[in-house]
């Protein structure tokens, strides 16, 4: 049996997120080794949202403008009520606040090719197709793998191991991880159709209880269609019936089977783990959480995964930080992937009734709230939809803390350009310094100097700033930056490098600070917490 002792982390899965997660850590200098099953990429039209939050993170994996020649840059979501009239269009409540476009249409397939061409010409990712874990052992050191690649059975030792395999999770099952909530015993026809008409730049729910339906326009002609199926109109996993389908799709357009590139009957899913991390060993994606498509997140909330975890593990493999920090992963992504799967379940029983008093009910109630400002902020702007908010070990409590920042676009004083402010952050952490007196960075500088920061001085309002070779400085020029900022104008701000802000203060407050970063660093020797040598993992013989 060959031994491979070359990768720093190992990933079970090379689909979207598995392969997310690989670019990632890469970017940031790490080893990276993905155990994938099936011989390349897929071409299933699976997934066909993606969001300005994950656009974002492609950002710093490397493939950013790959990936924006293959959206419709989206605007949102228009709902329709039962008499088949719009009720309202969601959207964000400030566009392009990230720097890229709101909910956009894309095919998955396109996807998987982007992401696949970029890890193979990687220098620092090997793809192993065609390979099936078989088991894993972790201990003090690291883990274990035993893979079979056609027959052929290697050992794999990583650092860590991440489990990115779907549904199913082979990892998820090794490390014994349970799965918390219900599958939905209705049916839905999926249809991907060619060669459509439709060209709206957002997605339609039509709330009509005879039959829900969702279409998502695509790129090129694509189109997905989803249906509502009634007892005796086909069963889970099946194959629809040609006739079905153009009979369902009648209303909009006639299609041959020439024209329908996937079609399929589904069930979905409400599940969630109930934990994201044992030791060394890592959920995401599906492996972690499953969730109906009525919010559009189910891939968006895989590639927070990613970009929540891929630096923390760099920063724990470069000793910036401790292991301990790892534990925020969980604390972190877990919560928020349940709130996202509770609300993709309500949307399903609201938005998708078929009880014609509940949605008769539903868009009176509606309609009322559109009347106010209040009413049609909440829905217009979809203050309905959970936000990532944490209070975990690695923010420290106050005001401002534990929300992404946005991305105004800004004025790079120091290479004479306008850019977006994450061109200038970089992919480490950084500080910012919001209108601060020259004089004050000392300080400030002195409390993160151990986290390798990029420092950044912001200036508003007007202000001509006093250039500093120490530190990037960047000026406000449409307002974006002064609308984003100006509330934390003369304090500084920590931003981890998934773009939170995990402190603000002012010099009064820097001893807080500085103590609660302290504890995030490496531990001595004495500290270090000694794992046991009963891992979680079952051997195989108990499998």
């Amino acid at each position: 049996m060959a031994i491979d002792d070359d990768p720093t982390i190992s990933i079970v899965g090379g689909g979207p997120v598995g392969a997310t997660a690989a670019l990632l850590l890469a970017a940031r200098g790490l080893s990276v080794h993905v155990i994938e099953a099936g011989r390349g990429p897929s071409n299933e039209p699976k997934a066909i949202s993606i969001d300005d939050e994950s656009l974002r993170t492609y950002e710093q994996a490397g493939v950013l403008q790959e990936l924006l020649r293959i959206i419709v840059p989206g605007i949102g979501t228009r709902y329709y009520g039962a008499d088949g009239q719009p009720i309202f269009t969601a959207s964000a409540p400030v566009l392009g606040a990230l720097g890229y476009p709101f909910k956009n249409p894309f095919a998955q397939p396109d996807l998987e090719r982007v992401l696949h061409d970029a890890m193979m010409v990687h220098p620092s990712i090997r793809v192993s197709y065609g390979s099936l874990l078989i088991d894993a052992q972790q201990n003090d050191d690291g883990v274990e793998l035993t893979v079979d690649s056609g027959g052929t059975l290697s050992t794999v030792r990583a650092d860590y191991l991440l489990g990115a395999d779907g549904g199913r999770s082979i990892v998820r099952s090794i490390a014994d991880i349970k799965m918390v909530g219900r599958s939905h015993k209705e049916v839905w026809m999926v249809i991907d159709t060619l060669n459509d008409d439709h060209r709206e730049r957002f997605g339609m729910h039509f709330g009509t209880p005879a039959r829900p339906h969702v279409i998502v326009p695509g790129l090129d002609g694509r189109c997905r269609y989803e249906f509502r199926l009634f007892p005796g109109e086909g069963e889970n996993g099946q194959t629809p019936d040609l006739a079905l389908i153009q009979k369902l799709l009648a209303p909009y357009r006639t299609v041959t089977s020439t024209d329908i590139e996937r079609a399929v009957n589904y069930r979905f899913h409400g599940l969630n783990a109930d934990l994201y991390r044992v030791d060394r060993v890592f959920l995401l994606g599906d492996a972690a959480h499953m969730m109906p498509p009525f919010a559009g997140q189910g891939l968006n909330s895989g590639i927070r995964d990613a970009a929540n975890l891929s630096w923390k593990l760099a920063e724990v493999m470069a000793k910036r930080l401790d292991e301990s920090v790892l534990d925020s992963y969980d604390a972190e992504r877990r919560p928020h992937a349940a709130s996202v799967i509770d609300l993709s379940e309500r949307l399903g029983r609201i938005v998708m009734t078929t009880s014609d008093r509940v949605a008769e009910h539903r868009d009176q109630i509606i309609r009322q709230r559109m009347a106010s400002p209040e009413g049609r902020d909440y829905f217009e702007h979809m203050r309905y939809r959970p936000q990532s908010s944490f209070s975990s070990q690695l923010i420290v409590p106050g005001h401002g803390t534990g929300m992404m920042i946005r991305q105004p676009r800004v004025f790079d004083m120091t290479r004479a350009e306008m850019v977006g402010l994450d061109e200038v952050l970089g992919t480490g952490w950084a500080l910012l310094g919001i209108d601060v007196e020259d004089s004050e960075w000392d300080a400030a500088t002195a409390v993160i100097r151990p986290l390798a920061a990029t420092e950044v001085h912001v200036a508003l309002r007007g202000g001509i700033p006093i250039h500093n070779r120490q530190r990037r400085v960047v000026v406000d020029y449409d307002g974006s930056a002064d609308r984003d900022f100006s509330i934390f104008e003369g304090q500084f701000m920590l931003v981890r490098p998934d773009r939170v802000a995990a402190a603000v203060w002012d010099t009064t407050d820097t001893a807080r600070v500085s103590s609660a970063i302290r504890s995030w660093l490496p531990h001595s020797e004495d500290d270090v917490h000694q794992r046991t040598e009963s891992s979680r993992l079952r051997p195989a013989t108990e499998r």
